[in-house]
């Protein structure tokens, strides 16, 4: 296994089109990183770039001290000499072949010993629950049955680094729970340096051990789940990572409140236009104070009341301004409730770029 560190990459599609621009991030040993993103963020191109896929136009990336990329000092190597394993979004399976050969494929093409490609087949096949699928094709598998194929061909040639790219979106939701668990454990199991990349959030949570979050091709922000939920870097990022989404209102800071016009929000903000972040879960209604240091808002009106699990999350309105709000008491739309909010987790923006407490 081995450390990767990606120094300064960039990707240009011509004309003049930035897939990737100026990426920096090392991933240690053993790590998992979640790479996330929405569809085209540049996500994808960065995986190929590691695996040889794709030729950036600047940077360098390294397996430990190894420069596998230096593109001033014209280093590429070779994708079948990077040693690396890759499981694609379709899982690419030879629908000829069985699934023995399909995990064996990449050994014979490094022409090992028969007898090394039976024993190598059999310990892997073992390590994800298949032996018994040895002997079908891929059509008599089921979708999860195929993901676990197409991992074992990726690990059964010992990669220093495995590589997915949305491995679990052709799953249903139940599967893909249990996907994801695997997974998890294999990684944990193997100890092999893994980037995972999705635009799905629930991957991040389930898995990282840190995320990378990337948009138009630039990174926004690096670090664990907690981190990136509790101190998002900017406004996308704050909006993209957390479930439900959060509320982002306008507002001019006023000292020891924010003035959102119809809403006072009373935590310190220095002056000028400002955008406050409150996470649903940051804003409630009910009878009293959840806990103490939570202070009460002006009572809104409920405009909706949705799910999210078993959790009801209401719509609420003042004027103009409007939250999304978990309900702790039972409500009905159309109703004035009591809203408290826990002011210490509302997160203040100038120019959608966050403003911490030591800047105020």
């Amino acid at each position: 296994m081995v450390a990767v560190t990606v120094e300064k990459l960039e990707k240009v599609f011509p004309p003049n089109v930035y897939a990737l621009k100026d990426v920096n991030v090392s991933i240690k040993d053993g790590e998992f990183l979640v790479v996330l993103g929405p569809s085209g963020s540049g996500k994808t191109t960065f995986i190929r770039c590691i695996a040889g896929l794709e030729t950036p136009t600047r940077g360098r990336i390294l397996f430990g001290d190894v420069p596998i990329v230096d593109v001033e000092k014209g280093v590429n190597v070779p994708p079948a000499k990077r040693n690396v394993g890759m499981v694609f979004q379709n899982w690419a399976l030879y629908p000829h072949m069985k699934v023995f050969d399909n995990i064996a494929f990449p050994l014979k093409i490094k022409k090992v010993p028969k007898e090394e490609i039976k024993k190598r087949v059999k310990e892997v096949a073992e390590a994800l629950g298949i032996s018994e699928l040895l002997d079908r094709y891929p059509r008599q598998l089921s979708g999860g049955q195929q993901q676990r194929v197409a991992i074992a061909r990726a690990l059964v040639k010992e990669p220093q680094v495995l590589l997915m790219d949305e491995p679990f979106s052709n799953l249903d939701a139940r599967l893909r729970i249990s996907a994801r668990e695997f997974v998890k454990s294999l990684q944990r199991k193997l100890k092999v340096t893994t980037i995972l990349v999705t635009h799905d959030q629930h991957d991040a949570y389930a898995l990282a051990d840190r995320l990378m979050i990337i948009n138009n091709g630039v990174v926004q922000q690096i670090g664990t789940a907690d981190e990136i939920l509790n101190n998002p870097a900017n406004v996308f990022v704050a909006q993209f990572f957390g479930d439900p989404p959060i509320n982002i209102l306008e507002g001019e800071g006023r000292g020891d409140y924010v003035d959102l016009g119809d809403l006072k929000i009373p935590v310190k903000a220095p002056p000028g236009r400002l955008q406050v972040g409150i996470r649903p879960t940051d804003v409630y209604i009910a009878e009293r104070p959840m806990a103490p240091g939570d202070v009460e808002l002006q009572p809104a009106r409920v405009v909706l009341v949705e799910y999210l699990g078993f959790t009801p999350v209401a719509v609420i309105k003042w004027e103009k301004s409007e939250m999304r709000a978990i309900a702790y008491d039972k409500v009905k739309e159309g109703s004035i409730v009591k809203v408290f909010l826990r002011k210490d987790n509302v997160k203040l923006f100038k120019d959608s770029i966050r403003i911490s407490n030591i800047e105020i």
